[in-house]
């Protein structure tokens, strides 16, 4: 009797954190629940997957970056050339590395790849924020099976009323984290003391500009209180904070080691995109969400939740300021009651499954398609 060919997974999230690290960490699931599955990333060469993919060991085929349509009404036969020529490619991908199933997460990577797989390929859409954006409202169209984070996102599969809620994939370095057991670890990587609180501040891959300067200017107030930072700032920033040997602040361009950096800190100031939220509630952080200010508002939705639970604070980004965090963050930050309050509310609010909960229905799905071309 032969043995069944290995399953061949294309996932699709390229461009910023968000959408890239849902991808590897259900490819990380995947590996985990089948060694012998092949998985291929798609990006771009402008994405951060050029870096995150080739780190966690996986392939990646780069194709032709698209601009996403403004409108679903948009007829596919009128997207301009460059969409063709992104889908072409893409299909050749899935063509070179016999796809059984294609997982995308949003994103100018994964229109071209619903696009691709249509009528070819089976195609599972995870949607991880609270309000769906263009390229999944096109997916879902086309999906076998349309996951997302939250209910009421504003994609379904056909059939359904709205999509199946599973949470945000999360990579297991982060679902496995026991923060209190690396703490020290953690700290003597950064360079923080071993004792006293730490506020831990990032902005996403590309940092914020209001957080650098509302929690920079706080600086001699958090120092006062013997409160350490640990800032990136983002690789196109720059920050010059002066820093007390009692409670440093230690400011960086990009944090490789999110798992240290949630293990060292107290409380965290961040925005709240679905990526970020999903991780720091699962690791059980503290957080003070700082939602973007542009936007459909989807950055508010996807912290409300935690919110609501008590796991997290939701400061308006115009509302952040030096004297906001002097006001409103150390109080907190110092109060060891509070923060381990928070810290269980958030943990409750988590979704640590997600990832081997997608990573289930994606072997499911490849291999009934499997079967369904042996039997053609």
């Amino acid at each position: 009797m032969t043995r069944p060919a290995p399953v061949s997974v294309v996932v699709a999230g390229g461009g910023t954190a968000g959408h890239v690290e849902p991808a590897l960490a259900v490819a990380d699931a995947l590996r985990e629940l089948d060694p012998a599955v092949r998985v291929t990333a798609l990006g771009t060469e402008r994405g951060l997957e050029t870096t995150l993919v080739p780190d966690r060991g996986y392939p990646l085929e780069l194709i032709p970056p698209v601009p996403l349509p403004r409108r679903l009404s948009r007829p596919l036969l009128a997207l301009p050339a460059n969409v063709v020529r992104s889908v072409r490619a893409t299909r050749a991908v899935l063509t070179r590395v016999e796809a059984d199933v294609v997982v995308g997460f949003g994103g100018y990577v994964a229109l071209p790849a619903y696009l691709a797989a249509r009528g070819r390929v089976p195609v599972i859409v995870h949607e991880a924020n609270a309000s769906a954006g263009v390229a999944n409202k096109v997916g879902a169209r086309v999906a076998d099976r349309v996951l997302a984070a939250v209910a009421n996102s504003g994609v379904h599969a056909r059939g359904r009323s709205d999509a199946e809620v599973i949470g945000i994939p999360v990579r297991p370095t982060i679902t496995d984290l026991d923060r209190a057991a690396v703490r020290a670890e953690a700290r003597a990587h950064f360079g923080l003391p071993a004792d006293g609180p730490v506020l831990l501040v990032f902005g996403g891959s590309q940092g914020a500009r209001s957080l650098n300067e509302a929690v920079s200017g706080a600086a001699p107030a958090l120092a006062a209180a013997g409160v350490s930072v640990l800032h990136a700032h983002g690789p196109k920033n720059t920050l010059d904070v002066a820093s007390t040997p009692d409670a440093p602040y230690v400011a960086v361009p990009y944090l490789t080691r999110m798992d240290l950096a949630y293990a060292a800190a107290d409380v965290a100031l961040c925005r709240s995109g679905a990526m970020t939220v999903a991780e720091v509630s699962a690791v059980g952080l503290p957080a003070f969400y700082v939602p973007l200010p542009h936007g459909n508002g989807e950055q508010e939705l996807n912290a409300r939740p935690v919110a609501d639970a008590g796991g997290g604070v939701v400061i308006a980004d115009a509302d952040l300021t030096s004297d906001a965090v002097a006001s409103r963050v150390v109080p907190l930050v110092t109060d060891p009651d509070a923060v381990r309050r928070m810290g269980a509310a958030a943990a409750g609010a988590g979704h640590r499954g997600a990832a081997t909960e997608v990573a289930r229905i994606v072997l499911e799905t490849a291999r009934r398609h499997q079967q369904q071309k042996s039997h053609s």
